[in-house]
């Protein structure tokens, strides 16, 4: 019995390694394809545990294990023709998986990397043809949803060709090359400087009519105030003519006193101007007798307004 457990582990241990070679297990988001000889012979789509003829060294049976999962592809930097000769830099992507796999298998040998580089070739062409029908404008509007389907619908074809299936087609970003760029810089600069010119213009022709319409205003106000000014003044010339008159018929005795003691004032002021004038004279008549008053006939002293008319004789 002794000698019968070599043997036993032996087999025990060939056992486990032609059961461990025979199963292999398909997780969610994989799919199998089961190749015997290099031929496919079945495709497992559903996750589990499933099995296959042992030794897969001697191109039995062997499994290929490929993405059930939606997959992205990016494609950046193509350079593409509008209509009317300038040109866009365009960045893309596209999502995909892998619908047929016994197709993917014998279309590209079940390679990711060699079916992306297909489908390279496939969006740069369906991208240059979308971008070539549509003006400089168009790209950047919204007809740019309308672009992405097209370029999706035109991919299909080739796609199914591969064993894939075109979930999405999504344009990231539309910019201009550097030449266009400048170019569209420098028109858009005119049209700015032409535009603010115009604006300034308009700006001047207005701010010119609301000078003239402030100058008219000004000289109409300043009409307008002078008139009531001279009616004013000539109402107040009228009052003060009236006053006096009133003054004078209520007692003319002070009233000449008064006028005479203005008149002094005019006169004798402080300017260093030296009268000759005879004592006797009336318009001293105050300074010999403050009491007295004028005789009939003759005149009060000067009032004020006459009094500067005395002309000096020397000055001091």
């Amino acid at each position: 019995m002794a000698n019968r457990l070599p043997i036993i582990a032996v087999i025990a241990a060939v056992l486990l390694f032609l059961l461990y070679s025979a199963v292999f297990v398909v997780n969610a988001g994989q799919q199998a394809i089961v190749l015997r000889f290099g031929e496919i012979i079945d495709v497992k789509n559903e996750p589990g545990i499933y099995f296959k003829a042992p030794f897969a060294f001697f191109d039995a049976d062997s499994v290929q294990m490929v993405e059930k999962r939606v997959m992205r592809f990016d494609l950046d930097n193509i350079r593409v023709q509008v209509s009317g000769g300038k040109f866009y830099e365009v960045d893309a992507f596209i999502a995909y998986r892998i619908s047929d796999p016994r197709t993917f298998r014998a279309a590209v040998s079940g390679q990711v990397e060699l079916a992306e580089a297909r489908l390279r070739t496939r969006l740069d062409a369906a991208l240059r043809r979308v971008y070539g029908l549509r003006d400089f404008e168009a790209a950047l509007s919204e007809e740019r949803g309308v672009m992405m389907r097209e370029v999706r619908d035109q991919l299909r074809p080739d796609a199914t060709s591969l064993g894939l299936d075109i979930e999405d087609v999504r344009i990231r970003r539309t910019d201009l090359t550097a030449e266009v760029s400048q170019q569209t810089y420098d028109r858009m600069k005119a049209e700015r400087l032409a535009e603010a010119e115009r604006l300034r213009a308009r700006g001047n022709e207005a701010a010119q009519r609301i000078r003239a319409r402030a100058d008219r205003e000004v000289v109409e106000i300043v009409a307008e105030a002078q008139k009531e000014s001279e009616i004013l003044r000539g109402e107040g010339e009228a009052q003060r003519s009236a006053t006096f008159a009133d003054a004078y018929k209520r007692d003319p005795a002070f009233f000449d006193f008064y006028r005479s003691m203005n008149a002094y004032g005019t006169a004798l002021d402080s300017t260093g101007t030296t009268m000759v004038l005879s004592p006797e004279s009336e318009f001293f008549r105050y300074f010999r007798d403050p009491g007295s008053k004028p005789q009939p006939g003759q005149p009060a002293a000067p009032a004020t307004s006459a009094a500067p008319a005395a002309q000096p004789s020397t000055a001091q």
